[in-house]
């Protein structure tokens, strides 16, 4: 429940706080007051979260929401006094502390009426958890959070986001480099991309560049590197190499990794990832080579596997099992013969070389088609004729 309001009290308060305000800003404590002596909670509401937003009202957020927006917490939208208390908790540098205060907050707000509010707070709790090191606490909220979010049609935008975010955060911190990367992108298409400041655009075009090349079960980039957060990595960005090293493994391209290998050095996580990332390109080498083929020309031998590999000759059966086993292609191997027999490959995203390919392989379809006709046509005269 909302603390009992003493008028006087909150008169003064306000008054106090208008004091230590900026000179420009000011006359918005007026504003509150008179909103809140009319008991117009959702314009007090939206002012507060208004002033919040503005830099120069950081050091009064806290107090603002201990001693006023407390007297009136049960009175307004739930989700927006979730907003007000996260802003105002960003001023307790303490996480132990912070910690407690969104305990609280969330005991507040977890009511039938406002589970929106409580997976927002929960969140953040779970973000200070993460913090602290205690991620067994952090994904018990999570999972809290999840397990409302599923129940819901429609949830705000910007709980889903930070639902996601702190999600990814936790994955991340796990190594758990495959659910980093869908909850980050999931993340990603939650907001705006200019909600982000240069730096957090890099620091996610990183890590969600590391987390799809080392990832055991990622074998298609096509989200990514068609995410306008992939441009932060262009030229002249020191580490521009890394996004071409994803159009690399996206077109199965050995020379281009042969030519980078020297910079996963400048990573840890992909110098330990060395000899997977070796066998994940050989892997996007097959599908390429299948790609590249018409349907009607996808049995290839083993040792033309092995030509456009480099894998060894003795290897190639194990690769193209692997292949059909995380379902990159369909079809089958005839032991005997030494041939896979490919009638399928994993649609992904193009580069425009390879749409050429595509171009001049519809090209040759086209003429094939043609030559057919005028064949028939030659052949078949005499019944055109009867």
């Amino acid at each position: 429940m909302s603390k009992q309001a003493d008028p006087e009290a909150i008169s003064n308060f306000l008054a106090n706080q208008r004091d230590e305000a900026p000179i420009e800003l000011q006359h918005i404590f007026l504003s509150f007051e008179d909103l809140w002596e009319r008991k117009l909670w959702h314009q007090l509401t939206d002012t507060l979260l208004e002033y919040f937003s503005n830099p120069e009202s950081t050091a009064q957020r806290l107090p603002i929401y201990n001693t006023f927006i407390i007297s009136f917490a049960d009175k307004i939208n739930q989700l927006k006094l979730v907003k007000l208390a996260l802003s105002a908790s960003a001023q307790i540098k303490d996480d132990t502390e912070r910690s407690q205060f969104l305990k609280s907050l969330a005991e507040r707000v977890d009511k039938p009426d406002s589970e929106e509010a409580h997976v927002y707070t929960v969140t953040e709790l779970a973000s200070v958890y993460l913090r602290l090191g205690e991620s067994s606490k952090a994904r018990e909220q999570l999972d809290k959070a999840q397990k409302t979010l599923d129940q819901f049609d429609f949830v705000e935008n910007v709980v889903h986001a930070a639902f996601y975010c702190v999600n990814a955060d936790y994955f991340q911190a796990e190594s758990d480099y495959t659910s980093y990367y869908r909850n980050s992108l999931l993340y990603l298409a939650c907001i705006d991309e200019s909600e982000l400041t240069p730096e957090q655009q890099q620091h996610r075009a990183y890590d969600l560049a590391i987390a799809a090349l080392v990832s055991d079960t990622i074998y298609n980039f096509g989200e990514l590197l068609l995410h306008p957060i992939l441009d932060v990595l262009k030229p002249p960005h020191p580490k521009s190499w890394l996004r071409d090293l994803l159009f690399a493994f996206n077109r199965g391209d050995l020379a281009a990794l042969d030519r980078m290998s020297n910079n996963l050095s400048q990573d840890e996580i992909l110098e330990s990832h060395r000899l997977f990332l070796w066998q994940k390109i050989n892997l996007a080498a097959l599908t390429e080579l299948v790609f590249k083929r018409p349907p009607h020309d996808r049995a290839m031998t083993f040792k033309t596997i092995s030509q456009e590999t480099n894998v060894k000759p003795d290897e190639i059966e194990h690769l193209v099992m692997k292949a059909l086993s995380l379902g990159l292609l369909r079809g089958k191997i005839d032991q005997v013969a030494g041939i896979a027999r490919i009638n399928w490959v994993q649609p992904k995203v193009l580069e425009r070389s390879q749409i050429e390919g595509m171009r001049i392989r519809l090209k040759e379809w086209d003429s094939n088609v043609n030559d057919l006709g005028h064949w028939i046509e030659g052949v078949g005269k005499d019944v055109w004729a009867a």
